[in-house]
């Protein structure tokens, strides 16, 4: 199986920007197969459409053909149009990475620093800084899609961060109003590396989430610390946890401590952990509950497995040899 997972990799895509909220998912996969299959957006025939996904305005396309992927990325860009739809709707598509703790999709929100800079100046900036990282166009709103290796994703943020908190400094110094900066960077996860006020602090780290749900299900207390309080905000591939710190001086070093824990902890499991997906293709609700419930009964048998129920799939997380046991025992419960 983690054969032919790899091949169907590489017929992939990912897809951001897909429109949210406004129709039935199913409805929605329907129009992206019909886009992804016509000759004008260089497409060809769709084997499976992935949506949704954790992320949300995200889908996977897997094509019948390698080579329609490769004709897919160099159309300049792509337009869902459908009579469904209010209107045309950019998407941004990119490769699939099927090393899914070195390769993420996200979204930025580039809207908070709108007042301050020129948007675009801005993106040209962020993409110097991040040459690994792919990014999809601007969106109206400020919205704009990337994908690429989880570290350096987590540096562009804490980049954007660091500018942002540069920003709210600059407007103290000036005694300019700060609030609505402040306001909407905590809307978006929190803009600033280390919060600080008159009793707490605040440290942030980023990790992947499948990365986060393994350690809180099967290392609980790599999020425990003494004086200390740590919390998790997931957002689609990334979660970001934050571990709040009495403000003097020795409950900052818990949550430095607690920090370094974690982030050494997300490393070592990054290097020895894969995931595997097991997708409902063309299969009926009831088929479904019966593998989703299958995966429940056979999880006592694979304790270092972490089995994650999706509408359109299910995900076993673990170590290679804990995912081809666990696999191999849903085959033979399967025929």
């Amino acid at each position: 199986m983690a054969t032919g997972q790899a091949a169907r990799s590489t017929r992939t895509i990912v897809i951001a920007g897909v429109p949210a909220g406004l129709l039935q998912d199913d409805v929605m996969a329907d129009i992206l197969t019909i886009h992804f299959q016509m000759s004008r957006n260089n497409g060809g025939d769709v084997e499976e459409v992935t949506y949704p996904t954790r992320s949300e305005g995200v889908a996977h396309i897997t094509f019948e053909d390698e080579e329609v992927v490769e004709r897919v990325l160099k159309k300049d860009q792509h337009l869902l149009q459908d009579r469904r739809l209010p209107r045309l709707y950019p998407l941004t598509v990119m490769r699939y990475c099927d090393n899914v703790f070195l390769c993420v999709t996200s979204t930025l929100s580039m809207a908070v620093f709108r007042d301050r800079f020129v948007l675009e100046d801005l993106v040209e900036e962020v993409k110097k800084q991040s040459p690994a990282l792919d990014f999809g166009p601007l969106q109206p709103d400020g919205q704009m899609a990337v994908q690429g290796p989880f570290p350096a994703l987590r540096e562009l943020r804490e980049f954007l961060l660091w500018k942002a908190k540069s920003l709210s400094e600059g407007d103290k110094r000036e005694g300019k109003p700060h609030q609505r900066l402040r306001r909407e960077l905590q809307e978006h996860r929190g803009a600033t590396e280390m919060r600080n006020s008159s009793q707490r602090e605040t440290q942030v780290v980023l990790l992947d989430t499948d990365i986060y749900l393994y350690m809180r299900s099967f290392h609980p207390k790599a999020f425990q610390g003494n004086a200390v309080v740590i919390s998790g905000v997931t957002d689609g591939d990334i979660t970001t946890v934050c571990i709040e710190s009495a403000g003097r001086k020795a409950g900052a070093a818990h949550g430095l401590r607690a920090k370094k824990t974690i982030e050494c902890f997300s490393v070592e499991l990054q290097r020895i952990l894969r995931k595997e997906r097991i997708c409902f293709k063309e299969r009926s609700r009831a088929e479904k509950h019966r593998y989703k419930q299958l995966c429940e009964r056979l999880k006592p048998r694979h304790p270092g497995v972490l089995v994650l129920p999706y509408d359109t799939h299910i995900d076993l997380v673990g170590t290679s040899a804990g995912i081809l046991e666990f696999t191999e025992d849903v085959k033979r419960h399967t025929g």
